[in-house]
């Protein structure tokens, strides 16, 4: 069994390939254990880093940079003669399997990937390292690198050694990302056309009220028109009492306004359901028999 010094990363998780600086001080080791942590239960799996370079911070304060190389098992921790903390570990780097198991996966893993990019607004960049790794369980902890993940999901995909069941997690959960997204970037449209709409139509009501203006109409003759169309819509009591309230609301504020246009909007569609038509079918179970 090996045995280095063990670095506790709380509530993060780091993959093989990644670098990170970390305000630690490692003394002379050359390399440490990095374990993610949350409220102080270790997780299963760590990785071996290699100390790149040693920082000296603002403050006398010390920082290393470190390079992720390989998955590794902690076993057996004890303190050192020093006090440190040292753990025995098992090495677990990854082990290439077949090109034809991950083959498929490795595409539909990049092309899910692309989308998400291309929602995101990436100017390439990430998108040309994606498609630079060629080791596919490489590719499959690039997901780790996502800040939509959770720190669940990311330490189930550390704790994943097989590399298809791995690249088969992480195209899982870009999957989910793309749904998602998919789903934010609909409703954001619908949002934008639905202001957009509106946008059109005040400034269309605001050319309606200067062409009145200079026909010598006024807001009042507005309602007044308002109130005779509702008068023989033939609206059901509740209907038209809210009706005859929106034009009151429309009458007080004038139509010079965004919430007026909205106002007359509303009041328009009322205006447009046939309350007085009645159908000559007879859908009821009275009728049927």
């Amino acid at each position: 069994m090996n045995r280095l010094r063990i670095i506790p990363l709380d509530e993060e998780v780091v993959f093989p390939g990644m670098p990170v600086t970390l305000p630690v001080d490692v003394g002379g080791d050359a390399q440490v254990l990095l374990v993610p942590r949350q409220q102080n239960t270790y997780a299963r799996v760590g990785v071996v880093a290699e100390v790149s370079e040693r920082v000296r911070l603002a403050g006398r304060g010390l920082a290393v940079s470190l390079m992720a190389l390989h998955r590794a098992i902690p076993g057996g921790a004890s303190a050192d003669q020093d006090g440190v903390l040292r753990v025995d570990f098992e090495p677990r780097p990854d082990h290439a399997p077949a090109t034809s198991l991950t083959r498929e996966l490795e595409r539909e893993y990049r092309a899910v990937v692309d989308e998400i990019l291309e929602l995101r607004g990436d100017e390439g960049r990430i998108r040309a390292f994606v498609r630079s790794i060629a080791d596919a369980g490489a590719l499959a902890d690039t997901a780790g690198y996502s800040p939509d993940l959770s720190f669940t999901q990311k330490l189930q995909l550390l704790e994943t050694f097989d590399i298809v069941e791995r690249l088969g997690l992480a195209l899982r959960f870009q999957r989910e990302r793309l749904a998602e997204l998919q789903v934010r970037k609909r409703i954001r449209d619908d949002v934008e056309d639905g202001a957009q709409k509106q946008q059109r139509e005040y400034f269309l009501r605001r050319q309606m009220d200067a062409i009145r203006k200079e026909l010598g109409e006024n807001d009042g003759s507005i309602a007044d028109e308002y109130r005779q169309k509702i008068s023989s819509a033939g609206m059901p009591d509740p209907v038209r009492q809210q009706a005859d309230r929106e034009v009151a609301r429309l009458e007080r504020m004038g139509d010079t306004n965004a919430e007026s246009a909205m106002i007359r909007t509303y009041l328009d569609w009322l205006l447009a359901v046939p309350w007085a038509k009645r159908s000559e079918e007879r859908h009821g179970p009275r009728g049927a028999r």
